[in-house]
């Protein structure tokens, strides 16, 4: 059973939607407007630091407008349960819309990372570049092919990898710490834990892979750079560089969903 509106919103509803009234139609954007900021808190929490919530609030802003152009009043549905949904969907729908990766190249990220696990733990070892097609039912040529277009998509901070497969899932490793300048034995934990988990994922890469990690992440050369070093093109430390990521996200997300 829905709760009934305030008289004050009752009667702009009635002054909107019998009456076409813009001016009481932008009191009831600003009315649910925290709505939207709701909405877009809760969306930020699952997404990678990068992304703004304002931005995000500015998308819902539509979704919210789309929603009280839709509403009908006098149906037994309460506004903010159908408005949160319309103000998701915009927010979604945008941040799909910004995305120049298309989806298959993501599941194609997600098929590998699951590749590595299963061959790691039947292997009980690294698998090699041809073990790893031959799982997936592709030649190593075009292996190699989709390694470079996930390179472009694999550029991430150490924080982000503990993000599993599923973003809505997911969580940074940064924002299980709690810091309110005082020592929480809890996160202090957590800390330490995430902190001994990714520094054996990293020590299980191959010794190039774990030459690359360390050459951008810490001594933070760039590509080209590190391919002077290595000896190498710098579209091989490219996809060096995009094996190792998809190596360690893999690992993380096995050690974070192990009981």
């Amino acid at each position: 059973m829905r709760s009934e509106p305030t008289a004050d919103v009752a009667v702009l509803w009635a002054r909107y939607k019998d009456e076409c009234d813009t001016a009481a139609r932008d009191a009831l954007i600003l009315n649910f407007s925290p709505l939207v900021k709701y909405v877009a808190g809760r969306l930020a929490a699952s997404l990678p630091q990068t992304v703004e919530t304002a931005d995000l609030i500015s998308y819902g802003i539509f979704g919210l407008i789309d929603a009280i152009e839709k509403y009908d009043p006098d149906r037994a549905i309460k506004f903010e349960t159908y408005a949160i949904a319309r103000i998701k969907g915009a927010i979604i729908d945008e941040l799909r819309a910004m995305d120049w990766v298309p989806r298959s190249v993501r599941s194609r990220a997600r098929e590998i990372e699951q590749a590595y696990v299963e061959l790691e733990n039947s292997l009980k070892r690294v698998p090699t570049d041809a073990e790893v097609a031959t799982h997936l039912g592709v030649s190593l040529s075009e292996y190699h092919d989709i390694l470079a277009k996930l390179s472009y998509t694999s550029v991430v901070s150490f924080e982000e990898l503990w993000v599993s497969g599923d973003r809505e899932d997911g969580q940074s490793a940064i924002s299980s710490i709690r810091d309110d300048r005082a020592d929480d034995p809890v996160s202090v934990f957590e800390s330490t834990e995430i902190k001994k988990i990714l520094a054996d994922a990293i020590e299980r890469l191959p010794d190039r892979e774990k030459t690359v990690i360390a050459l951008y992440y810490y001594e933070g050369l760039t590509l080209k750079e590190i391919g002077q070093v290595l000896g190498v093109t710098e579209s091989r430390v490219s996809q060096l560089h995009t094996k190792a990521v998809l190596r360690l996200r893999a690992r993380l997300h096995a050690a974070q969903t192990m009981p």
